[in-house]
């Protein structure tokens, strides 16, 4: 056998039985890395270089973004900004037929565009639609399908955490803000095409409308959530015309939701002692786990593993559309069991050379797979956003997967469609000189 080839089906092995004992995914990475690098040099060598190669992964301005809109999600979340949201969503859409489940999406996507957080979404506006949707006729585990499925848009709509993540496993040739900007089309396509799909069961379920709201009304409502859509116009805008980087957006975008949680006095200063830690917890986990997936990372170049792939595929198949689909139904398998930035760390550098090989675009390449991983997060056994959803729904998952399957079926429908039609994509991003 191939040494390069026996040294990675080394290290997919011990990952996966690390998984199936149910060893903490970032450990699973660390341990398999670490094993498989000591078949080719002595144990403290290995141990050395291991962590060095972590330190050197984490060792990045762009990655500063994170814990800072992991605190402004934090902050989001319990600042009042989800209701402002969910009301102004209502008064433009709450009159269509099943007009609550529209309500949903629109506030979801619009919450997850500003946080950059699925989660964040799925907590605040599930925890204030479903009992709402609940008592006007609808069945618990259909909302808790489409707020699950909806909550994915903020992880392609920028600012996005995921789409960072990206920009640092692509090794700078996909930059932020050409990611940001063709987040945009495909975020929004994604949540068009979950409210054809929530409009056809509206019909079908007869659920009701809400009533027409007035010209008055829509004002207000906007006036009221004006100040939260104006973050993402500060935030991305001030990316894109370059007047700061990802990472001092990430950094205003905390002072911004600060001064908006206090000027709504939805959090007192004695509150932001609970969200730092909070947060805190939550970036120790993504650090870790960067780390530990940027030493893989290094270890699949130190064997030549992205180059054997790009060799093995290209070799045998010669039709980019059928390497494309191959892709896509990898990934779509590793998102059922894997987290989405591990994904992404660990599956970026295998697969990007191929694909940058038959002339996709890093930037194309990177929102493909963002929105496939979005889908496996909604799915079994792993699905973070699955069992958010479930849990903020207070229904079983199992009773949840019949009607998420449809949106997940639109889901994979919109993926294969920006996977096919890269300008759809590129489009904005060409647009502002990318």
């Amino acid at each position: 056998m191939n040494p390069e080839l026996f040294s990675i089906s080394i290290l997919f092995l011990s990952f996966f039985i690390l998984l199936f004992l149910k060893v903490p995914v970032a450990f699973s990475i660390g341990i398999s890395t670490t094993l498989t690098l000591l078949l080719s040099i002595p144990f403290l060598p290995a141990v050395t270089t291991i962590s060095q190669r972590m330190m050197t992964g984490l060792d990045s301005f762009a990655l500063l973004a994170i814990p800072f809109f992991v605190l402004a999600g934090e902050i989001m979340n319990q600042g009042g900004i989800a209701r402002r949201l969910i009301n102004f969503a209502k008064s433009l859409v709450g009159a269509l037929p099943g007009g609550l489940s529209f309500v949903n999406i629109l506030a979801a996507m619009l919450f997850g565009a500003i946080s950059g957080s699925s989660v964040a979404a799925a907590s605040a506006i599930g925890g204030t639609m479903t009992e709402t949707m609940v008592k006007e006729g609808y069945p618990r585990p259909y909302t808790a399908a489409i707020n699950i499925t909806a909550s994915t848009t903020g992880l392609i709509i920028p600012p996005s955490n995921v789409l960072i993540v990206f920009a640092l496993a692509s090794g700078g040739t996909a930059s932020v803000a050409a990611l940001f900007l063709a987040g945009y089309i495909p975020g929004i396509l994604t949540g068009l095409a979950l409210m054809i799909t929530a409009s056809y069961f509206a019909r079908k379920m007869d659920l009701p409308r809400g009533d027409r709201s007035s010209l008055t009304t829509l004002w207000k409502d906007f006036k009221g959530a004006f100040l939260s859509l104006l973050m993402l116009f500060v935030v991305v805008g001030g990316i894109v015309a370059g007047v700061f980087t990802a990472t001092e957006a990430a950094a205003i975008a905390v002072l911004y939701a600060a001064g908006l949680a206090l000027a709504y006095k939805e959090v007192k200063i004695k509150d932001f002692k609970k969200i730092f830690l909070d947060s805190a917890k939550t970036n120790a986990i993504v650090t870790f786990l960067i780390g530990t997936s940027m030493a893989m990372s290094w270890l699949f170049s130190f064997e030549s593993f992205p180059q054997y792939i790009t060799n093995l595929v290209l070799g045998n198949i010669s039709n980019p559309f059928v390497i494309f689909l191959i892709i896509n139904l990898t990934l779509l398998v590793v998102g059922t069991f894997m987290d989405i930035t591990p994904a992404v760390l660990i599956f970026t550098p295998i697969f990007l050379p191929l694909v940058t090989e038959l002339g996709m675009d890093p930037v194309h390449f990177g929102i493909i797979m963002v929105l496939n991983l979005c889908i496996g997060i909604c799915t079994p056994p792993v699905g973070t956003l699955l069992f958010v959803g479930s849990g903020v729904a207070h229904v079983k998952v199992t009773e949840v997967i019949k009607p998420l399957l449809p949106f997940l079926l639109t889901m994979v429908i919109v993926l294969f469609i920006i996977t096919y039609v890269p300008a759809l994509v590129m489009w904005l991003p060409g647009l502002f000189g990318y």
